[in-house]
């Protein structure tokens, strides 16, 4: 049973928009909870990955239905694993990303996976960042917040984060799969993204992350 006495900040927004960033960033400085709802989604990709599954599959349907169920997913400090095995860099690859937005449009899995978000609203409050947490997992949010960023702006931050890593990235190729999940999400029949009603929308294509975070908690302050 969900605790309502709970706060709850959710910020939600595209694929890139800094979302996990801030969320982060203001959960920390308010000593809250933190749910990266997209890494729920992302350990079910990888293990769909690992078992050859495809969700346009009738039978491979059924056994991501049965994996979504029990998906033995921990959260530990800062790493998360999948059946005892550490998973915290393979969910970020771009294979496991696109996978996730194709498993995410399929309302059964959705919903065994909604439980396991809400269960995250403990403590002192919650700071939980998605595409849904405000219309769909905390409809109660005391803040609502919609972050976005041009296409560009995010592919650009998304390939610079790959470039760190060591990691090869094409920016063209990456600002085509963003444009393309944007759509995938955007034209979903469950729970398409955008910003929920009530939801402050903040642009920050041409903001710094302390901004960014600051605007954020002035207008939780107010609320």
């Amino acid at each position: 049973m969900m605790d309502h006495s709970i706060p709850v900040i959710a910020i939600d927004g595209p694929t890139a928009s800094g979302k996990g960033t801030i969320a982060g960033r203001v959960a920390r400085e308010l000593g809250y909870n933190y749910l990266d709802s997209g890494a729920i989604y992302r350990v079910l990709a990888v293990a769909a990955l690992a078992h050859g599954l495809s969700p346009e599959s009738e039978s491979d349907l059924r056994k991501l239905d049965a994996l979504a169920a029990s998906l033995p997913v921990e959260f530990r400090a800062d790493r998360i694993y999948l059946g005892g095995k550490d998973v915290t860099e393979s969910i970020r690859s771009e294979e496991a990303g696109t996978m996730a937005s194709r498993l995410a449009v399929i309302p059964s899995l959705r919903g065994h996976l909604l439980q396991r978000q809400r269960d995250f609203r403990r403590g002192s409050g919650l700071v939980a960042d998605g595409r849904d947490m405000g219309s769909v997992v905390f409809p109660d949010a005391a803040l609502k917040v919609f972050l976005t960023a041009s296409a560009q702006t995010r592919a650009e931050r998304r390939h610079r984060q790959l470039m760190e890593r060591g990691e090869s990235a094409d920016l063209a190729v990456i600002l085509a799969d963003l444009q393309a999940r944007d759509k995938r999400d955007t034209e979903r029949a469950v729970a398409p993204l955008k910003p929920c009603e009530g939801a402050h929308v903040l642009d920050c294509s041409d903001m710094s992350i302390d901004e960014v975070v600051n605007t954020v908690k002035a207008w939780y302050l107010k609320a």
